[in-house]
């Protein structure tokens, strides 16, 4: 969204949405912007954006990946901060510089990107100091929270979702499984898929054992990959983005559930 008052300096977000949610939950970037602009910040997603290049970073494409890179560089390094509804993809953000070894200018650039990239619970607790929490949240009953793995482990994400859930009312059992991750790692789920359904199945079998009704996580791909488990098992399980449950009356928590036709819950 681009706004045509002037930005107070410091306050101008570039929101990266993601290929996947671009895809597949578009609700989850509309709830990104609205949580970003109640925070008192001027959002603009810029058109020219595409995939963080993380499949073919993973796959070994390094000029591919740094092609991508270029592209997003020259097109976010214009704002304030950079922010992202993943943690994933914050991370292969934060690894731009990386790319660009043997070229300064790029990896000065790539540099100064990466510093003001920032996954969304982390932008909204640590920065913006929980001024987007709505005071309840569109949730009913308690959740239990799944952590991503790169977001968990390469970017420190652990209670600011938590915290963030809490200031909107809601309640989050936790499930012994929170260092488990769910299998998906991009291809990984295709390329051994026996090993990622045996991960899967852990994952799975502890959030249902908390007794929640809905499963909270902050990445689309893990999002997606627990709804066709859970749908397949037959169990009746919703699937969402954190950032979806904090936006309150504006319809964005009416989408139905990852994985769910329009009108189930």
């Amino acid at each position: 969204m681009n706004t045509e008052a002037p930005a107070q300096p410091g306050t101008r977000v570039g929101l990266f949405v993601t290929c996947l949610v671009d895809l597949f939950r578009p609700s989850v970037g509309f709830a990104s912007l609205k949580l970003l602009e109640a925070a008192g910040y001027q959002v603009v997603v810029p058109a020219a954006q595409t995939c963080c290049g993380q499949p073919a970073f993973n796959a070994g494409d390094r000029t591919g990946a740094r092609a991508i890179a270029r592209q997003l560089i020259a097109s976010f390094e214009g704002y304030d901060s950079i922010v992202l509804p993943s943690g994933s993809c914050a991370s292969m953000w934060k690894q731009f510089p990386d790319l660009f070894s043997q070229d300064p200018d790029w990896r000065r650039r790539a540099g100064e990107c990466a510093a003001k990239t920032h996954e969304l619970s982390q932008f909204l607790h640590e920065v913006a100091g929980h001024r987007a929490a709505p005071t309840r949240s569109c949730v009913e009953g308690p959740v239990t929270y799944h952590d991503g793995c790169a977001g968990y482990r390469e970017l420190g994400i652990d209670v600011q979702p938590r915290e963030l859930l809490a200031a909107a009312g809601v309640e989050v059992l936790e499930n012994t499984a929170k260092e488990q991750c769910c299998g998906f790692g991009g291809t990984f789920c295709n390329r051994f898929d026996q090993i990622s359904n045996r991960m899967l199945v852990r994952k799975v079998d502890a959030l249902r054992q908390t007794g929640a009704s809905v499963v909270v996580a902050g990445e689309m791909g893990c999002l997606l990959h627990m709804a066709g488990k859970f749908s397949r098992m037959g169990v009746e399980v919703a699937c969402r983005h954190y950032a979806e449950l904090l936006v309150e009356g504006d319809g964005a928590h009416r989408a139905p559930a990852v994985g769910h036709a329009k009108g189930q819950t």
